[in-house]
């Protein structure tokens, strides 16, 4: 008889932990980010596979190494989301901001890999560009000290 067979291993029951929804939605979004790089990493091989330099351009690999980046920066959002003791809607509100700016910034890099219209998005900035990079700073910092100051309140003054 073999010992690794289905019928005679033991069946351990599910672990299943009870995460706020908030933490949940962050979770769901690191997820789909790293799905994202995954993809990302499939259109850079391809260019580095048929292009003469064996290289891909600038910003489609920017574009993969962000998403992967991101990816791993949300599952830590989701961390502190989970310990922050902020309500729900602050810690989603939150996330939900640093998020979007980091997929605004993966989708930018994605535009200019499509296009292969520069490998400098700022070689000739817009005041749109000084405009978004200032709200992403704003957007990043400030939603990211939100989730810190509730996480210190819930792990060290309550």
């Amino acid at each position: 008889m073999d010992p690794l067979s289905a019928a005679t291993a033991p069946t351990l029951p599910a672990v299943t932990v009870d995460l706020g929804i908030d933490t949940r939605l962050t979770l769901l979004a690191a997820g789909l980010i790293f799905l994202l790089a995954l993809g990302l990493g499939v259109w850079k091989y391809r260019q580095m596979a048929t292009s003469a330099s064996h290289l891909a351009h600038p910003y489609v690999d920017i574009a993969h190494r962000a998403a992967l980046l991101y990816s791993f920066a949300t599952l830590l959002i989701a961390a502190f989301v989970e310990l922050s003791s902020w309500p729900t809607w602050v810690n989603l509100t939150a996330a939900g901001v640093l998020v979007f700016f980091f997929v605004v910034a993966i989708t930018s890099y994605i535009v200019h890999g499509a296009r292969q219209d520069t490998t400098n998005q700022f070689e000739h900035p817009s005041s749109m560009l000084h405009l978004g990079m200032v709200a992403l700073i704003v957007g990043e910092m400030g939603g990211f000290a939100v989730l810190l100051a509730g996480f210190i309140d819930g792990q060290f003054l309550s």
